[in-house]
């Protein structure tokens, strides 16, 4: 990764940062909830830019603008919005099942042979 990438990095995320502060309260709430969930439940698309934490924002700024409380935008079980947001995304927690599985496997066909 080139300097000049991470400056960029560092420039997306403070514009999203900001997006984030300008958002009325109980959205920046419930963002930052939302965000620790992903990050603990880690889709792997998360750490590949800011897509789908700028597409909540976008929806939030929507929803804040039309004047709707958060919990009109995500429902009243939150775990279960982001849930849904990642239900067909690849997590971390996939990819290190898929290698112990192979792992498991390899070791199995060994011992067949």
């Amino acid at each position: 990764m080139r300097i000049q990438d991470i400056i960029e990095g560092k420039k997306e995320w403070r514009a999203h940062v900001a997006r984030v502060k300008a958002l009325p309260q109980d959205y920046q709430i419930v963002y930052k909830e939302i965000q620790k969930y992903l990050f603990k439940v880690g889709p792997v698309e998360l750490t590949e830019g800011t897509g789908l934490l700028s597409g909540i924002i976008d929806l939030f700024e929507e929803g804040a603008a039309l004047g709707k409380g958060v919990l009109e935008v995500t429902g009243s079980d939150v775990a279960a919005f982001c849930d849904d947001l990642i239900k067909d995304s690849e997590t971390y927690a996939d990819i290190y099942q898929k290698s112990v599985d192979k792992e498991i496997m390899e070791e199995f066909n060994k011992e067949e042979q």
